[in-house]
């Protein structure tokens, strides 16, 4: 993979396809483990955690933007050290400090979660992303 162009066609493909296990991975992770705590934690007011047609298209749009980043992030990693699973795993985790910790930590330094969800939301989060680059990197070696 080193000094290879950047593809965009080969981007956008596997961006799309690594975002069906993004969006799967985040779905469950906030429907079974999130909404119930963030509920819990906000005594159930309505309208808290809710989910609609529109909240559905926004959530989509931020997985896919997501799972460019990490791709990008993926490739520009992979191309200075080569395709490997030190990449994988060494990209995934920056995309995952950068995005996944810092929003975590922040919404629970707003008090606007408690502070005990990242002991569930952060692995997890950090799994979602070390799958989704390690499809990537599948995906890039097949694609070439």
């Amino acid at each position: 993979m080193n000094s290879e162009k950047f593809h965009f066609k080969n981007f956008i493909i596997i961006t799309l396809l690594t975002s069906i296990w993004i969006n799967i991975s985040e779905v469950f992770r906030y429907f079974v483990l999130v909404i119930p705590r963030v509920k819990l934690f906000f005594d159930n007011k309505p309208g808290v955690a809710d989910m609609d047609f529109g909240i559905f298209i926004i959530w989509g749009f931020w997985d896919i933007l997501l799972t460019g980043a990490l791709v990008f992030v993926f490739w520009l990693y992979a191309e200075i050290f080569g395709n490997s699973n030190r990449s994988v795993l060494i990209s995934g985790t920056i995309v995952w400090l950068i995005v996944f910790v810092v929003f975590w930590v922040a919404t629970a330094n707003m008090g606007l979660s408690e502070w005990n969800i990242l002991w569930i939301t952060l692995p997890l989060s950090w799994l979602e992303m070390i799958v989704g680059t390690w499809l990537a990197s599948k995906l890039y070696k097949k694609i070439r």
